[in-house]
């Protein structure tokens, strides 16, 4: 009778029944490991949390008042005689590939990834092991990234321009990981960042948790529209053609995406700049990641999984597709955020 694997694969997410847990599971179970806090890994609803330190502040904030267990990066927890640790992903702050070993099998989840170090998350770092699951959200060679300076030399060089046109900077990505990231690039000479109030709610969750951000001004009913004007507006995807960014007019709008780097992209999001900027690995990102773990078996989880597992395959891997709810991460127009959303919607 052929040995059960470790992890399984299953409707509510991905199981490991010798420990008994899931590993960000998006139906309701009793006990799910969490790689990070975008609401497409980490949904409400599970008796018990794991996940990194940095992760806890956002995810009581996301989630509400959760039973919540947090560790730091390389400690080890044991469940039914299996060892969990979780390692850097450099997805988002906080963000963990997991690794779970038992009698000498080991498995590692990654999450989302990133390989750059973006100079805020933790660095990715490679994990040994048997079976790597992976996203490959850009398995496609189509996609590949410049060096975030570069992309960043390009945004500080388009808010001068509009500061010296007289017109307002909107500044678009999602308000975990992207807005961070933005914030933590921007020039600075230039003027004041200033935050839609779903952003200014996860900074403030993150600072709670230790972290160290640029300063950043809350947008409100009364905060002058001269005053932002001389500045640039840090908003998140669901605040696109709202009401609260038309009253920043005449504005500049950019939007942050690893999508920009697709013809049509710019204009379906009818922003005025496109700046290619991810939090997952690009194609060699992605092909390097899995090479540098060892792995026996790769299972691809959310993306271009056909057409990256086939190439795979062709140069030597052992790849799979698998089916997972993962994904979504920039869909916030529906993300139901506590205590965010009446705020948000007036800010």
């Amino acid at each position: 009778m052929p040995k059960k694997p470790l992890l399984e694969f299953t409707d509510s997410g991905i199981y490991c029944s010798q420990g008994r847990f899931y590993i960000d599971p998006w139906k309701p179970v009793d006990d799910a490991v969490i790689t990070h806090a975008h609401s497409d890994h980490a949904y409400w609803g599970h008796k018990h949390y794991l996940a990194h330190h940095l992760s806890k502040q956002v995810l009581l904030y996301r989630l509400g008042d959760i039973n919540l267990q947090t560790v730091e990066y390389g400690e080890k927890v044991k469940k039914n005689g299996v060892e969990i640790s979780l390692f850097p992903a450099g997805h988002v702050i906080g963000s963990a590939q997991i690794k779970v070993e038992y009698q000498g099998e080991v498995w590692v989840v990654s999450g989302d990834y990133k390989v750059e170090n973006d100079g805020i998350s933790t660095p990715f770092e490679p994990v040994k092991c048997h079976h790597f699951i992976s996203e490959c959200t850009f398995g496609m060679p189509v996609y590949k990234w410049k060096p975030q300076v570069k992309t960043f030399e390009d945004v500080n060089s388009w808010w001068r321009t509009n500061l010296d046109n007289g017109v307002a900077t909107v500044l678009v990505g999602y308000s975990l990981g992207k807005a961070q990231r933005i914030l933590q690039n921007l020039d600075l000479f230039n003027g004041n960042v200033y935050t839609h109030g779903v952003i200014e709610n996860t900074n403030q969750a993150l600072r709670a948790n230790g972290v160290k951000l640029n300063p950043t001004i809350r947008i409100t009913p009364e905060t002058p529209r001269d005053e932002i004007r001389k500045g640039i507006v840090l908003a998140p995807p669901s605040s696109v053609g709202t009401p609260w960014m038309r009253k920043f007019g005449p504005y500049s709008f950019g939007y942050c995406s690893g999508w920009m780097a697709i013809r049509g992209a710019k204009r379906r999001r009818a922003a005025d700049r496109g700046f290619v900027l991810s939090d997952h690995a690009d194609w060699d990102g992605l092909i390097a990641a899995i090479d540098a773990t060892g792995c026996e078996k790769v299972y691809l989880t959310h993306g271009y999984t056909a057409s990256f597992s086939r190439y795979l395959n062709e140069i030597g891997f052992d790849a799979h597709e698998v089916h997972t709810l993962y994904g979504n991460e920039e869909q916030e127009a529906t993300e139901q955020l506590p205590g965010s959303g009446e705020e948000a919607g007036k800010s």
